[in-house]
């Protein structure tokens, strides 16, 4: 059971079925996941329409619609600037932007192999067409975060699309492995045994006395 908008959901069966995985929901069982909602799903009419069939309940009126370890007027302040920041269409994207980002990797990773196909693998050669493959591929890596936080194209499948064509086929990473870890990473960010990569390098990202006590 989670709560949206005061509103008790019983997504036990649904979190099968979840497009973003079951691991996402099962985070927030028991507890106020009205942001994650809003941050994660961009048309809330489509989703909403699955949610009247989880419709189990609402808050009492003495219930607060946060958790005990938020604070109130923070929690209202960031739902506050988040409208702000979506009426001002701050997070509307820039498709010229996108279009030379993704026209630069193109044109440096070309430009790795042409440059070692045509002089050769000797020393300076080589470094050249190294350095142009790790820029293009450390840029690839964050261009395909854009389109996994579904931030380029209005609708999901497109950005899903060139996702795969920018990680699957450029990188050779798996844009499914991707999404559901750093799903998890946004859902609950540096929450031990719950955000991934924190778990990828318990030891690393030990820092400050909560977290290295937890661990």
């Amino acid at each position: 059971w989670l709560v949206i908008d005061r509103k008790v959901y019983d997504a036990t069966k649904f979190s099968k079925r979840h497009p973003g995985g079951s691991r996402v929901i099962s985070h927030y069982a028991g507890q106020d996941a009205t942001d994650a909602f809003v941050a994660f799903h961009s048309n809330k009419s489509l989703v909403k329409k699955h949610l009247k069939s989880l419709l189990i309940g609402e808050l009492a009126p003495d219930q607060p619609s946060f958790e005990s370890n938020k604070k109130k007027a923070l929690l209202e302040d960031f739902r506050e600037l988040r409208c702000t920041v979506e009426k001002m269409g701050l997070l509307r994207p820039n498709f010229i932007f996108f279009f030379l980002i993704f026209l630069h990797l193109l044109v440096l990773d070309a430009a790795s192999w042409l440059v070692v196909w045509y002089f050769g693998i000797s020393f300076v050669p080589f470094l050249v067409g190294m350095v142009f493959f790790t820029i293009a591929q450390i840029q690839m890596g964050w261009f395909q975060h854009d389109l996994g936080h579904c931030s380029v194209f209005k609708k999901p499948q497109w950005n899903r699309i060139l996702q795969i064509v920018v990680i699957n086929v450029l990188k050779g990473l798996s844009a499914s492995w991707w999404n559901h870890l750093h799903n998890q990473h946004h859902a609950k960010p540096n929450c031990f045994r719950k955000d991934p990569d924190l778990n990828m390098h318990p030891l690393l990202f030990c820092l400050g006395k909560t977290l290295s006590i937890e661990v």
